[in-house]
């Protein structure tokens, strides 16, 4: 063979070896991320090839799916009472992807997880269709619809906790939004879409205000300053009398922490101080434990972590730093305080468990479409924000801010004891906004347990500012919320 021949062979065989070299660089290196990229639509189309698994709820499917009107895509998904239950499934669509459940739960509802290539599998050898499996959650149907119609128009959210084992029952977040209205890829979908951005509308239904939205929560935190007083020594008990003075005026300034009305707030005792909304009592206890023993009793009720249910939680905010006065104001739910309405129903909770608090958490388990079980979520303990004996001295307190001269008593319920506590946020510079309305409470059954532990925040932009209370807005959705899990126990 020739000089010139040799050399174009030499070259001829390069090119072979480095085609060889990317083929299988491709095909083993990089496979799966090609596989799993975005951009490849040959993925997408076999996303929605099949019905999706579903979500589920008291044994029932709240999720479908239905023949899409796209030519490559066959299906898309469904949701029943899609603007109920938005807040606990998030949203899967053909144009803007997934949230919530339906995303972190994607290759199980797909049926892409590895987790089921026993199962599908055997479907392929019977000659069935792949199948997507389903999330069975912990939701409660009847506490989710108490929650959802006792909001109602107004903007606002609930969360609902088994105390003894961190499921949540209810989950709620109006105004809601129907994940079905752009589920698909037209313009149809792309309109609803769009239509239901922040900048499109203000009142961003898209948020999901149970978990991502903190709010100051006014007097409902004055449940972790009574725990921090307790726990640490500072009040002895309910009913002695503490040494707070009534004009009281905040350490290092010029300014009187003011009380609502005429209230018999001077050297009250924990549980009148707790009943009747004692700003100076709990404000002082605030300043007196100062700033690193308060910030160590929020932390043991969750504050200042995001909580994974699995969704994603905001961290609920109470400040490091802090002089007394801030303290003080702090104490009692204001200044810098914020907290999701997860984290004020885990406080809740935790004083209903006779003070142990659980993981909050809202899958129970994974299961493939004939129910065999893939994974199962356990119970776990979070931390123990107060001993069993301060817990149910607590308990004591709460209960009696639902009796008669109490601020909750719209949340009674006849024949059952309910605990709870009402909190009016201010709102705005210098509070020029309308408050927040909260209430947080537990109620026991007969036997002394007690199914559920409720927050509920409400932001009435048309109510008069003067009607705005917990007690009055908030409390009688937690106590619909509340005899909803107790009827479907029965």
């Amino acid at each position: 063979m020739n000089k010139p021949l040799r050399r174009i062979a030499l070259f001829c065989g390069l090119l072979v070896l480095a085609l060889l070299i990317r083929d299988n660089w491709l095909q083993y290196v990089k496979a799966d991320e090609l596989r799993t990229d975005p951009k490849n639509r040959r993925v997408t189309i076999e996303r929605y090839a099949t019905p999706r698994g579903d979500i589920i709820v008291d044994g029932n499917p709240i999720t479908g799916s239905t023949k899409s009107a796209s030519s490559d895509f066959a299906y898309k998904r469904s949701y029943k009472n899609g603007p109920m239950w938005a807040p606990v499934t998030g949203y899967v669509s053909q144009a803007f992807g997934a949230s919530q459940l339906e995303n972190l739960n994607d290759g199980i509802l797909t049926g892409n997880d590895d987790r089921l290539f026993f199962r599908n599998t055997l479907d392929m050898i019977t000659g069935k269709k792949k199948q997507g499996g389903n999330v069975v959650t912990t939701l409660n149907g009847a506490a989710q619809k108490a929650a959802f119609e006792g909001l109602g128009d107004k903007k606002g959210a609930v969360a609902a906790i088994d105390p003894k084992t961190g499921a949540i029952l209810a989950l709620a977040s109006t105004p809601s939004y129907d994940p079905s209205s752009f589920a698909g890829n037209t313009n149809a979908d792309a309109k609803a879409w769009n239509s239901l951005q922040k900048k499109n509308d203000p009142d961003d239904p898209m948020l999901n205000r149970a978990l991502r939205e903190t709010y100051p929560p006014g007097s409902t935190f004055k449940v972790v300053t009574a725990a921090a007083a307790l726990e640490n020594g500072l009040v002895p008990d309910a009913d002695t009398n503490t040494d707070s003075p009534d004009p009281w005026t905040m350490p290092g300034t010029t300014t009187k922490l003011p009380n609502e009305g005429n209230l018999p707030c001077k050297n009250a005792n924990l549980r009148v101080a707790l009943k009747v909304s004692c700003n100076t009592v709990f404000g002082k206890i605030g300043s007196d434990l100062g700033n690193d023993k308060m910030l160590e009793e929020a932390k043991k009720f969750g504050f200042g972590s995001e909580q994974f249910t699995p969704v994603r939680s905001s961290a609920s905010v109470f400040s490091d730093g802090m002089n007394k006065s801030q303290t003080a104001l702090s104490s009692i739910g204001q200044y810098n305080t914020a907290a999701t309405p997860l984290q004020m129903a885990m406080v809740a909770s935790a004083v209903a468990n006779d003070g142990t608090l659980m993981k909050p958490y809202m899958v129970s388990e994974l299961s493939t479409h004939n129910l065999d079980v893939i994974e199962h979520t356990d119970p776990e303990k979070l931390s123990r924000p107060l001993s069993e004996k301060n817990a149910q001295v607590l308990q004591s307190m709460m209960e009696t801010v639902i009796k008669p001269g109490g601020t909750g008593t719209r949340a009674a319920i006849p024949g059952y004891t309910v605990g709870g506590k009402t909190g009016t946020a201010q709102h705005g510079i210098d509070n020029s906004e309308k408050p927040y309305a909260w209430f947080i409470s537990y109620v026991k059954l007969p036997d002394g347990s007690s199914p559920v532990a409720v927050a509920v925040v409400v932001e009435d932009g048309s109510a008069n500012r003067d009607d705005i209370s917990g007690g009055g807005l908030a409390a009688p959705i937690a106590r619909d919320v509340m005899k909803a899990v107790i009827d479907s126990k029965k």
